[in-house]
């Protein structure tokens, strides 16, 4: 019996794979029920030749294809004789898409975007039921868990067979998360680890924040952050088990993270595996970082400075051809680390492909990277040479990636770049016990595509203007070295003192790293300040009138320890400057210290403090008035230019002027998506001593304020706003409770 059955299984296949094989020329093609498609169409998207042979295979093989193009609904197809039959009916044409229930046209806009079906295009049954799939799930991303989708077809006012598309949209209530529970073995408080998480309990001072509504992908950004949470913290084995959601009766949503954290780990044992070819004694200097941590509980972001130590080593060493990686072994007693440091392949750069860029020229980006053509590769330059870039401040994005080259020992480096708006305007304005003041400036951090800096300024108050231009090339001649010049000018009209003032400066300087961190700033200057005077004027403004003209050499050292320049949060930077006079009709030496230190307290608090101190002297002559020292902008809570000595109406600086600042940001204050920073502050501060009189009231009371800063990033730009109140102050001082500025971009 078996032996039948197996006789007329094969003799069925023989019979079937021989129909399948039978091939006949094609003659002629008949094709039917066509009406927008023309014949000459299906016969390209079909692949049909005559005078070709084919069989059954073939023959499915061409309604496979046709089905691809989306045009038909169905498709019969007869082969006999050389003759090939095709019948189709054709999809409707979708004339227009409508979307009800939505009346927001960014939402809008983002659903024509992400459906299948468009318009003019074919309508196809099976995509109207993915693409409301997507709708619900677009809506479920944004909180709206009980969103009710729907669709129908009609037919359109053309006549011509085309029909409109009309989605309609019940998105309902948002839902919001009430609450969030960490269950399992999570051996951290649920409130510390709410902190962590992007996801927000909604309250009913959160009604700014997108974090209070359920999201799939933030909800994975949430679970990455506990397990990288737990890891710094030494739980080496945690597992974020799973993530669940549950909509109650009251449509909110409760959202529990289950998490197993495991043992706790220290760091039992850290060594290095060196390859023989390098000297070991060149790592020697990490040992005590080793000591430092081990005992420590276990972190990657530890073990991530350490590695950094190394590419430091490396690269103060010159040592090419250099690879290193670490292995990690737990065991009861804690965990061993290994760093292994070896020769890799020996690897050229053949070629750097820079795309993207339609401004800026290739040589202000060549001239940042640290490795060019035919340099060794080397992966520690080729992320500095990147992070470079992105300092630069031109680009929104800066990627790479490292290609084969024409070898296997040759790679190509090719670097593709987003630029970004470089113009910025800001405006700003304040307002005091005096009345108020205007600032306006306008910057082009790129101008020509060559990485130059050009900025102008303009202050304009009830009894000054100033303004100036400056010119700067970061990298004059791709030596890394800033050339700087610029124009300034201030004017000064006092009718109630009975005077004016006019000054004009013009200075041109470079800037230069000397040593690691070390930067020297020598500069030139020319000014030329006119003082008028009338009889309202007090007798030691009268002496000091007419026409005076002085070349300033002027330099500053300044190291800089910062971990980055903008918002740091570690380091420190000390700046000393100092002002000769080589040709003056009233010569006078300045001096000033600056001394800045930040410190990151925990995550939650960055502390900052700023002391500043200058002095200026007369070289046997009294200092002019327009030399004089003021503390502009260090002592919040005060009017610019109207604290310290005051000659009869007027505020005349100081020979000698200190400040102190105590700043505490709070990144975290605030939900991320306020976009809002917060710092609170004390500033302390004087401004004394004037050599020309003994009569000028001259107040040493230590001024002083404190207050809260705001910088909250708009749609038009970074708007930041300052409250200060005054602690103390002489009875002399004009203070200043508020102040804002605005900024955009171009």
């Amino acid at each position: 019996m078996n032996k039948k059955l197996l006789k007329f299984c094969l003799l069925f296949s023989l019979i079937f794979n021989m129909n399948n094989l039978y091939a006949d020329i094609l003659k002629r093609v008949d094709i039917s029920g066509n009406k927008r498609i023309s014949e000459e169409t299906i016969k390209v998207y079909g692949d049909i030749e005559i005078n070709k042979d084919y069989n059954n295979n073939d023959v499915n093989e061409i309604i496979k294809k046709l089905y691809q193009t989306d045009f038909f609904t169905n498709i019969t197809t007869d082969f006999s004789n050389g003759v090939l039959k095709i019948n189709v009916i054709e999809n409707p044409i979708i004339y227009s898409i409508y979307i009800e229930g939505e009346q927001t046209s960014k939402f809008k806009d983002q659903i024509f975007k992400i459906i299948s079906l468009k318009e003019k295009g074919s309508y196809i049954e099976n995509y109207v039921k993915s693409d409301l799939e997507i709708i619900k799930n677009f809506y479920k991303s944004l909180g709206y868990y009980s969103v009710k989708a729907s669709a129908q077809k009609q037919a359109s006012n053309i006549g011509d067979g085309t029909l409109n598309l009309i989605f309609s949209i019940d998105k309902g209530e948002r839902s919001q998360i009430r609450k969030i529970y960490f269950i399992g073995d999570k051996k951290i408080k649920s409130k510390r680890l709410r902190d962590v998480i992007v996801s927000e309990e909604a309250k009913f001072w959160k009604f700014l924040t997108r974090n209070i509504y359920l999201n799939a992908e933030r909800i994975e950004l949430d679970k990455r952050l506990i397990k990288n949470y737990y890891l710094g913290r030494g739980y080496y084995d945690v597992q974020v088990l799973s993530s669940s959601a549950k909509v109650n009766d009251f449509n909110d949503i409760e959202l529990t993270f289950s998490i197993n954290a495991g043992k706790r780990y220290r760091f039992k044992k850290i060594s290095t595996d060196i390859d023989p070819v390098f000297d070991k004694s060149v790592f020697e200097k990490l040992k005590p970082s080793f000591t430092e941590i081990v005992g420590e509980y276990y972190s990657p972001f530890k073990i991530k400075t350490i590695l950094e130590n190394i590419d430091q080593i490396i690269d103060d060493n010159q040592m090419q051809f250099v690879q290193h990686s670490v292995s990690e072994t737990s065991s009861e007693d804690g965990i061993d680390i290994v760093f292994k440091i070896s020769e890799g392949k020996k690897l050229q750069i053949e070629r750097v492909n820079i795309k993207g860029n339609t401004v800026t020229n290739d040589s202000v980006i060549r001239s940042t990277l640290l490795l060019d053509e035919g340099d060794p590769y080397s992966k520690i330059k080729i992320e500095k040479s990147i992070s470079n870039l992105k300092a630069k401040n031109i680009f929104n994005r800066v990627n790479y990636k490292i290609i084969d080259g024409s070898s296997p020992d040759l790679k190509v480096f090719e670097i593709s770049v987003e630029e970004r708006p470089t113009g910025e305007i800001s405006a700003g304005a304040g307002y005091g016990t005096e009345g108020g003041v205007f600032a306006f400036s306008v910057k082009e951090n790129n101008y020509l595509g060559k990485g130059y800096n050009v900025s102008a300024t303009a202050d304009i108050s009830e009894d000054a203007l100033r303004g100036g231009i400056r010119i700067t090339n970061p990298d004059y001649n791709f030596t890394g070295n800033k050339v700087f010049g610029g124009f300034s000018s201030r004017k000064t009209d006092k009718p109630d003192s009975g005077y004016k003032n006019t000054i004009l400066n013009f200075s041109t300087g470079t800037e230069f790293e000397h040593l690691k961190d070390l930067y020297v700033s020598p500069e030139f200057s020319l000014s030329f300040d006119d003082l008028n005077v009338n009889n309202k004027a007090s007798s030691s403004l009268k002496k000091q009138a007419g026409n005076y003209s002085d070349l300033t050499f002027k330099y500053g050292i300044l190291n800089d320890k910062r971990n980055r320049r903008f918002m740091p949060t570690d380091g420190h930077v000390f700046k000393f400057s100092q002002g000769l006079p080589l040709i003056a009709d009233a010569p006078n030496v300045f001096n000033s210290i600056t001394y800045n230190k930040y410190h990151a307290f925990n995550d939650n608090v960055i502390g900052a403090l700023k002391f500043y101190s200058a002095a200026v002297n007369g070289a046997g002559e009294d200092v002019r008035l327009s030399k004089r020292l003021h503390l502009n902008r260090k002592l919040r809570g005060f009017e610019s230019g109207k604290v310290g000595p005051k000659d009869g109406q007027d505020f005349i600086g100081g020979n000698y002027a200190t400040a102190l600042n105590l700043e505490a940001a709070l990144p975290n204050l605030l939900p991320e998506s306020t976009e809002t920073d917060i710092s609170v502050f004390m500033d302390l501060g004087n401004l004394w001593h004037v050599d020309y009189s003994s009569t000028v009231e001259d107040s040493n009371k230590i001024r002083s304020s404190v207050g809260l800063a705001t910088n909250l990033y708009t749609p038009v730009g970074p708007l930041s706003f300052v409250f200060a109140q005054d602690l103390s102050k002489a009875n002399t001082d004009q203070t200043q409770t508020f102040r804002f500025q605005i900024g955009t971009s171009f």
